[in-house]
């Protein structure tokens, strides 16, 4: 009997992420769901600098490379392009999609651009050698907050997904984590409704992904899960933050 099989939209090559990294679950949640809903041949995936910046060695579908922060404008450019047969998706971290990028997640949202965000939130740049973040926790320790954040001096981390749900465009925002087997079964769920909706034309949706980055944060692979926990969790808790539709749906 088989118990698991690799998605046939990931392809069949090591990653290059740090052990601990929980970039390569959230591919194969991304994967799975490309699989089940029988899109890999009109999906396009968008993939700006940082960690994910070789996204395009791992998903079968096609890709394009964005700059820095860019991604929703790039992809928004490839939905309206020929939206009937356009699945597209962005895969951003905390870095890309909510500092140099901010701006055109923020009016992709307003505009209610039917596309789909993967935003991978944890909370440190990753590739560029672990500075502060516009998610990083207050006092957190970062090669540019040694002592840890000051938000007298920094201000306050950022909450995407808090945010972009009091637009009036943004349809679907939910934040999910990926550091059990529970939340990592929720987190698959949120994806692959993020995408039904895009496939359904019912507009913006965007997950956030609470994960780790053990190498920056300077924890083992088991500390960083539970430092998700403990400390990213109860900063950015989990749930559905906007659904027109269900919303639509109860009233």
């Amino acid at each position: 009997m088989v118990v698991f099989d690799k998605p046939k939209s990931l392809a069949d090559v090591p990653l290059h992420y740090c052990p601990g990294c929980t970039h390569g679950i959230i591919h194969r949640l991304v994967a799975e769901t490309i699989d089940e809903l029988g899109i890999e041949g009109k999906t396009i995936g968008v993939a700006p600098v940082g960690c994910s910046v070789l996204a395009y060695n791992y998903f079968t579908c096609d890709m394009v490379e964005a700059a820095h922060g860019r991604a929703p404008a790039v992809a928004t450019g490839l939905k309206r392009s020929d939206p009937d047969n356009h699945i597209v998706f962005t895969y951003q971290g905390d870095g890309d999609l909510a500092s140099i990028g901010m701006a055109e997640t923020v009016h992709a949202a307003a505009r209610n651009e039917n596309i789909t965000i993967i935003f991978v939130n944890n909370a440190i740049y990753g590739m560029t050698g672990g500075q502060m973040a516009p998610t990083s926790l207050p006092g957190q320790v970062t090669q540019t907050s040694p002592y840890g954040r000051d938000t007298n001096h920094c201000g306050f981390p950022v909450k995407v997904s808090e945010m972009l749900s009091q637009l009036d465009g943004a349809g679907y925002i939910e934040r999910v984590a990926v550091n059990n087997v529970k939340n990592v079964r929720n987190a698959k769920k949120a994806i692959k409704k993020a995408f039904q909706n895009q496939i359904d034309k019912k507009g913006f949706s965007l997950i956030e992904v609470v994960s780790t980055c053990p190498t920056n944060w300077g924890m083992t692979p088991e500390k960083a899960l539970e430092w998700v926990e403990e400390k990213m969790i109860p900063y950015y808790p989990l749930g559905v933050y906007k659904d027109r539709d269900a919303d639509s749906k109860a009233e």
